[in-house]
């Protein structure tokens, strides 16, 4: 039998901890892998806007946390977060927004084809932040993308992290300098152009993780294209904001999202 991408082919009860909010590992098909991913739904019939949650990280580091999933689906969204390929059981190998941007892409079908969706969100944090536009930029129709500490640029990425450059040249087989058109491929900045969603930038001026430049080069490259862009700067914050002021970033966010399309 022959699945396409987006398609799901098996969903198994998950433990919430929210009793309005039901979980579900999920398998679908991304590019002929069989990938996992976590959806969550809001109890009931009625329809809701769909949310995709692009994760940051590689493998087990940034990995799907139920309660961040069930945090956004209590605002009143479907939400489906892609563990991508090669984890938790899932077919495949990571490549740092190489192919593996298609378990984005086809996770994105998936909510488009939920019963219950109608529309679709994409929002991405840290190394997501790279999967979200990729995805809004291959999907004109996605209603709108943001992006929170979010990666633009995987030259800069390689250039800051040092901690990450083995990983790098391991994963996209080799340095920005050997191969500029692999990170070129990976950073969004070159593609805007195709951009029609309305983005949302929230960045910690701290970030040491994610350095704020990837937000201003984003929102820079946006206003000279011309496109809706909307920038939250935390001058006290880094990568990780404090519990309270990030349950309230949720709220405006997800309100942001709602006035969008």
């Amino acid at each position: 039998m022959r699945w396409d991408d987006g398609q799901m082919i098996d969903k198994q009860r998950f433990p919430s901890p929210n009793p309005n909010i039901e979980l579900f590992t999920v398998t679908y098909m991304s590019d002929g892998f069989k990938v996992k991913g976590l959806l969550a739904e809001p109890k009931g019939e009625g329809h809701y806007d769909g949310f995709l949650y692009l994760r940051g990280g590689i493998k087990n580091v940034g990995k799907v946390r139920p309660s961040r999933i069930v945090q956004f689906a209590v605002e009143g969204f479907i939400v489906f977060a892609p563990f991508y390929r090669g984890n938790q059981g899932g077919e495949g190998n990571e490549d740092f927004a190489g192919d593996d941007r298609k378990d984005a892409f086809s996770g994105f079908s998936l909510l488009q084809a939920h019963p219950r969706v109608d529309k679709v969100h994409v929002f991405g944090f840290s190394r997501g932040g790279v999967m979200a536009l990729l995805t809004a930029i291959h999907f004109p129709n996605v209603t709108s993308v943001v992006t929170w500490g979010g990666v633009s640029d995987m030259f800069l990425t390689y250039m800051e992290r040092k901690d990450l450059r083995r990983m790098m040249k391991r994963v996209i087989g080799g340095t920005p300098t050997k191969y500029p058109d692999r990170y070129k491929y990976r950073t969004p900045l070159f593609e805007l152009e195709k951009l029609e969603a309305p983005t949302l930038i929230i960045h910690g001026v701290q970030d040491e993780n994610v350095s704020v430049d990837h937000a201003y080069r984003l929102e820079k490259r946006l206003k000279a294209l011309n496109k809706k862009v909307e920038s939250w700067y935390f001058d006290e914050f880094t990568h990780y904001f404090p519990p309270a002021i990030n349950r309230q970033i949720v709220r405006d966010l997800t309100k942001w999202m709602k006035n969008q399309g």
